[in-house]
C-alpha cells in the first residue's frame, strides 16, 4: 500500500496535468472564438531565468534580452505551477477530496490562483498589479478569471477522472 506522500504526489502530478491542459485548450478556443492570443510562456521562461541573475522586475518583460530555452523553462514551469496548486487543493481538503472531488473546493482553488498573476507575475514582467498597466485592464482581468476558473474546473474534472481510474488509497 503507497504511502499518504506518495498517495498526493500521484495525486497532484495527474490531477495539476489533466487541469493545466484544461486551461491549455481554454486558451486555444479562447483564440478561436474570441481572437484572443495565447499566453507566451516563454515570456515567463525569461522571467525565471533572469530571477537568478539578480532581476526580478522587467518593464515590461517583452524588452528584456531573450534568454536561450526561455520557451521550454516557461512551459514546464506552466505545468509545475499547476501540479503545485493541485497539490495546495489536496493539502487543504485532503485524499478524501481525491476519492470523492466536489466543485467548490476546485473552483476556489482554481480561482484563488488567480493571484499569482495579478500580485506576483503581472507586477514583475511590468503589467502592474491586475494588469493594471496594461491598455485594457478590466479586459484582462476578465481574461485571468475566466481562464483559472477554467483551470478550477479542470481541478474538478481531473479528479474526478482519477477518482474513477485510479481509486487514490
Amino acid at each position: 500500500m503507497p504511502d499518504t506522500t506518495t498517495t498526493l504526489l500521484f495525486n497532484a502530478i495527474v490531477i495539476g496535468t489533466g487541469a493545466t491542459l484544461a486551461m491549455d485548450v481554454w486558451a486555444i478556443l479562447r483564440r478561436q472564438w474570441l481572437g484572443v492570443p495565447p499566453l507566451n510562456y516563454g515570456l515567463v521562461g525569461r522571467w525565471l531565468a533572469w530571477l537568478p541573475r539578480g532581476r526580478l522586475c522587467h518593464r515590461p518583460i517583452a524588452a528584456t534580452p531573450p534568454v536561450r530555452g526561455e520557451n521550454i523553462i516557461g512551459w514546464i514551469a506552466h505545468y509545475v505551477i499547476g501540479i503545485l496548486f493541485a497539490a495546495i487543493l489536496l493539502a487543504l481538503w485532503g485524499l478524501d477530496w481525491a476519492r470523492h472531488p466536489t466543485l467548490a473546493p476546485a473552483l476556489i482553488v482554481g480561482l484563488g490562483s488567480v493571484a499569482a498573476p495579478f500580485l506576483v507575475m503581472q507586477p514583475a514582467m511590468g503589467a502592474g498589479i491586475a494588469a493594471s498597466r496594461t491598455p485594457r485592464p478590466n479586459v484582462a482581468r476578465m481574461h485571468s478569471l475566466a481562464t483559472h476558473a477554467v483551470f478550477g474546473l479542470g481541478l474538478y474534472v481531473a479528479g474526478w477522472v482519477v477518482s474513477l481510474v485510479a481509486r487514490p488509497i
